[in-house]
């Protein structure tokens, strides 16, 4: 019997009783204000500017990506899905000795994969990876986003598509492992030490030494962090004195899991710790979403929906419908799993700088332009679990953010104008004679951790450090952060008037910021906490 085309909307799984408008035409009631941040928009949370994301069974054939366009409602005689299997691809496709292709409507192609390439487990990569490619590229002298100016070849790699990204050749291994890539390397050695006269340098051979030193401290740096991680029992003390200034790209995946204590710090134990708890998450997931859309709450999903494709406009990963279905499926679970606060607008960000970090571990390019339906259904599994555990231990320790009425952001902004009022007292009296209240601003620099204001690569490399600083940097650290970025701009807010003050901090300069300013930034944080963190005397005086 042929196998059914894909609903036109697989990442809703319309229940077959869901009455669906068999017309195709968008009236204007169909029409989703981008620009809004009203939590009530004018469409429902159908949302016209999703397409849809094919589950493992199903592979769409590439576009380029292009602004969202409208997608016509399905017909009452479209198939129907079950959610659990769009959502959480538990549900194995049917064995066979062959992959079989049949074309669908709607640009569609239905793919039926052999038992062996979809096996989540397996040690094999789907059949959808060029199994020929170009030379895998790992950088050995790597920190933060430093990259070193002469990259070593070693290995091979897997190349997919071209513009969509590249997927590492053993992937899959390390889903099971993700220590073994750079455990089990060789480790390079620590670049010798130059010596030169100390006269007739030519500028040339200046900037040649000066990039051979910073090259020597990378690589000495990343060595410190593999012997910290190698040990059988990973000293915490040490790991976040490392972190405090940076962590290398590509360790930031198993250092971030151990400073969130996401992963324990034997070794023996992390690689069943994995398993099990992103075990616990897919059943999390095919639990949640087991009654179709029936069996949501709809108030809760329904601003989902709504945020969703807001998340980070104009970057193509949050663009790709399979990152935001895993973005949908994070916070739903979560939301549902913490019933005092449930889904408030905001959470959205704090998953993409785990999601992009985690995602990094398996692939050869960019996080952010690479196509996440290109991979593997275990990676993307793996990717989605690790993301959904980090952010709940991230926002254990600032739940009160997000809980009715918010306490702990309305604490946090009070405290920082405290703050500012001592440490900037004509910035102050400034924004106080213009009747610029701290909430008009510093309320989203709290509820969003300045994810608003600065990239999601800035945003990394800041919460290497709020991570090293300990469970409590997200509220308090960060008081001081927000307090330190206010200031930076104090000669410019004294020129402007309230309405020139609101729009300036609603609209910083601050995307093309890069890993000096930030550092700049920490660094002042820390100053300011040193100095004023043990006094509350003096911090709440008038």
């Amino acid at each position: 019997m042929a196998a059914k085309p894909p609903p036109a909307r697989p990442h809703i799984g319309l229940h077959s009783s869901f009455n669906a408008r068999a017309n195709t035409d968008w009236g204007e009631d169909d029409v989703w204000d981008s620009g809004s941040d009203s939590e009530s928009p004018r469409q429902s949370t159908i949302s016209n500017s999703w397409r849809p994301s094919p589950s493992p069974s199903f592979r769409r054939q590439p576009s380029p990506i292009t602004a969202p366009k409208p997608v016509p409602r399905a017909s009452n005689n479209s198939s129907s899905s079950n959610i659990s299997f769009s959502y959480t691809h538990l549900n194995a496709p049917s064995p066979s000795n062959a992959d079989t292709v049949q074309p669908a409507k709607g640009g569609w192609t239905m793919v039926r994969k052999s038992s062996a390439s979809q096996d989540a487990l397996g040690g094999k990569i789907s059949k959808d990876i060029d199994p020929n490619g170009d030379a895998d590229v790992d950088s050995d002298i790597v920190v933060g986003d430093f990259e070193s100016e002469v990259e070593q070849t070693t290995g091979t790699r897997t190349k997919a598509k071209p513009d969509q990204g590249s997927i590492k050749f053993d992937a899959i291994e390390l889903v099971n492992d993700p220590f073994h890539r750079f455990l089990r390397s060789p480790r390079p050695s620590p670049e010798p030490r130059t010596h030169h006269r100390m006269m007739g340098h030519s500028p040339r051979s200046s900037d040649a030494e000066k990039l051979l030193r910073e090259s020597s401290i990378r690589t000495n740096r990343r060595l410190k962090f593999i012997d910290c991680l190698s040990k059988d029992d990973v000293n915490m003390s040490e790991l976040r004195k490392l972190a405090w200034a940076g962590t290398p790209n590509d360790l930031r995946p198993v250092v971030w899991p151990i400073l969130l204590g996401y992963l324990p710090l034997p070794s023996n134990l992390r690689t069943p710790t994995l398993a099990r708890k992103r075990g616990e998450y897919l059943s999390l997931v095919e639990l949640a979403f087991a009654r179709d859309r029936q069996g949501l709450d709809q108030q809760i999903w329904h601003q989902i929906e709504i945020d969703v494709p807001r998340t980070r406009p104009g970057v193509r990963l949050w663009m790709q419908a399979s990152a935001q279905r895993s973005l949908e499926r994070i916070l739903y679970v979560w939301a549902i799993r913490h019933p005092a606060s449930g889904y408030v607008q905001g959470i959205n960000d704090l998953v993409t700088p785990f999601f992009q970090v985690f995602l990094s571990a398996y692939i050869d390019s960019d996080p952010e332009e690479f196509d996440t339906s290109l991979l593997p259904t275990a990676v993307l599994n793996a990717v989605e679990a690790d993301s959904f555990w980090c952010l709940s231990r991230l926002l254990d320790g600032i739940q009160d953010n997000y809980i009715s009425a918010q306490p702990g952001i309305h604490r946090s902004v009070k405290r920082m104008a405290e703050l500012v009022a001592r440490i900037d007292a004509p910035l102050y009296a400034h924004l106080e004679s213009q009747n610029v209240e701290f909430m008009q601003f510093a309320f989203r620099w709290m509820n969003c951790l300045l994810m608003r204001e600065i990239s999601v690569k800035n945003t990394i490399r800041m919460w290497d450090t709020y991570l090293a600083e300990g469970a409590d940097a997200f509220s308090q650290f960060h008081l001081y952060v927000c307090s330190a970025f206010l200031v930076k701009w104090s000669e410019k807010l004294r020129q402007m008037d309230f309405q020139g003050i609101i729009m300036f901090l609603q609209s910083l300069p601050t995307q093309d910021w890069g890993d000096h300013e930030i550092e700049m930034l920490l660094s002042e944080a820390f100053v300011l906490n040193s100095i004023w963190h043990n006094a509350q005397s003096h911090f709440n005086a008038k």
